[in-house]
């Protein structure tokens, strides 16, 4: 990176002060994690977060000439960025192009716009809602709304407790509330997707093909960057040196590769004991989620029906490893997408094959267990490697035969946006369709999505090989 772009940051960085760096923080809450954004005490280092997260890099300043717009210092925008007031309104203009969303943007303006006398009167109206402790006189508006976030008592699509706090002493304020969801209710509305229905109609009498019907489908928002967490549980070696899981890390590079090119942080553990891969997953469902879309969870061991084994041979339930993520026990990601991959056994009966021509003649392993369901909860997908009952396979040289198919059907069919179930139907078909020594391999997927998930591509970017 240039010493020129360092020098740039480093001049903005110098002329920010503390509250316009508060500003700044706020405006890109949906970006950044909340640990991150509270350990940040000034500019460099928020500028230095920006690039980590690939926010803003030479050669692409986009993000940040929109929050030097959005706090108003337009003399940075103009003397260090070569922009104009007028230049970014029209750019923002734009579908697309602004980054920092409606919802954060309307809560900022919001806070700008109320007076100290107005500060004072919601703090006053919040008592019965929150800790006094956060409604100190020095607590500004921002760290007021951001309280109220924490406590849910306004989110993106209910601002209700907050209009009627304003409408009695700042209508004008309360209107700007109102404006924003009309334009949100017109938004959602465009974001539903026409969807194909394949059911043809054949009117008496008649053998014609019918027309294809039209449903409007819901998408899941995909607009946070990362989108969330995607963790790899990897058991490779265990205590039996005989049940070696050879080909398993190929597995893990397939997926880490293919979700760090869909804009998820991803981590990968390996060699968990039973009672670590519980305690892994519980950590990261009290983690705070607010600004992320989705959780992803991939699961590689040995194991039985409806158990996994961790790498000391002891079993942990997979129910339980799922009810970690239920609405109350990970709030942030209520109404959220939570995706499960699980690539093991569900039994040890071998899947008989119909007469279909062999096109698999490699060494093949098997793995052990997944599930036979799932919490009643909304918003969960399991996708597991085989049916109940059955074995699956693992190739040691290229890993396991569902998982390296699921990675490149991601990788073919995301870029086209096809939808999660559209694309793991096409992994049930393809891997439904081998015979592998004799055997078949039939996977499964357990879903209570409400809407559809289509994974967003970032643009100009293309998958590492």
């Amino acid at each position: 990176m240039s010493a020129d772009f360092h020098k740039l940051l480093f001049d903005i960085s110098e002329a920010l002060v503390a509250d316009e760096l508060a500003a700044l923080k706020f405006l890109s809450r949906e970006y950044i994690p909340t640990g991150k954004l509270e350990a940040i005490q000034d500019p460099k280092a928020f500028f230095k977060v920006l690039q980590e997260k690939g926010m803003i890099e030479a050669g692409n300043l986009s993000f940040l000439k929109e929050l030097l717009y959005r706090i108003n210092r337009m003399d940075l925008l103009a003397a260090h960025l070569g922009s104009s007031r007028e230049e970014m309104a029209r750019e923002l203009q734009i579908s697309g192009r602004a980054k920092v969303s409606a919802y954060r943007q309307l809560l900022y303006r919001i806070a700008e716009d109320l007076t100290p006398e107005d500060v004072k009167c919601v703090k006053f109206l919040l008592q019965k809602e929150m800790p006094k402790n956060k409604l100190q006189d020095n607590a500004s508006m921002l760290k007021v709304l951001l309280e109220m976030e924490r406590n849910e008592i306004i989110k993106e699509d209910d601002l209700a407790v907050l209009k009627d706090i304003l409408k009695g002493f700042r209508a004008d304020v309360k209107k700007q509330i109102d404006i924003y969801e009309e334009k949100k209710k017109e938004d959602d509305s465009k974001e539903k997707l026409h969807c194909p229905v394949p059911v043809s109609v054949h009117p008496s009498g008649q053998g014609a093909e019918g027309e294809t019907p039209h449903l409007l489908v819901e998408s899941y928002k995909m607009k946070n960057n990362p989108h969330g967490y995607c963790v790899i549980l990897n058991n490779h070696i265990f205590k039996n040196p005989h049940e070696v899981r050879e080909g398993t890390l190929k597995d893990g590079e397939a997926v880490k590769r293919v979700f760090q090119w869909l804009q998820f942080e991803t981590v990968e553990h390996r060699n968990l004991e039973a009672k670590q891969m519980y305690a892994e997953l519980k950590g990261y469902s009290k983690k705070d989620h607010s600004n992320m879309d989705c959780f992803v969870c991939f699961i590689f061991s040995h194991g039985e029906k409806d158990k996994i084994q961790g790498a000391d041979h002891e079993l942990v339930n997979i129910k339980d490893l799922l009810s970690c993520f239920s609405g109350s026990n990970c709030p942030s990601l209520a109404g959220k997408p939570k995706l499960f991959f699980i690539q093991a056994c569900q039994g040890s009966v071998r899947h008989p094959a119909v007469t279909v021509k062999e096109d698999f003649s490699g060494h093949l392993e098997t793995d052990a267990t997944p599930l036979t369901s799932i919490p009643d909860q909304a918003d969960i997908l399991v996708g597991t490697a085989t049916v109940e009952d059955y074995e699956c396979y693992r190739c040691p040289e290229t890993g396991s035969i569902y998982i390296q198919c699921l990675c490149k059907k991601m990788e073919l069919l995301c870029p086209l946006c096809k939808d999660l179930i559209t694309i793991l139907t096409e992994v049930n078909k393809e891997v439904g369709g081998r015979v592998l020594n004799g055997w078949k391999q039939m996977p499964k997927i357990t879903s209570t999505l409400r809407k559809q998930l289509i994974f967003q591509i970032p643009q100009s970017q293309s998958i590492g090989k």
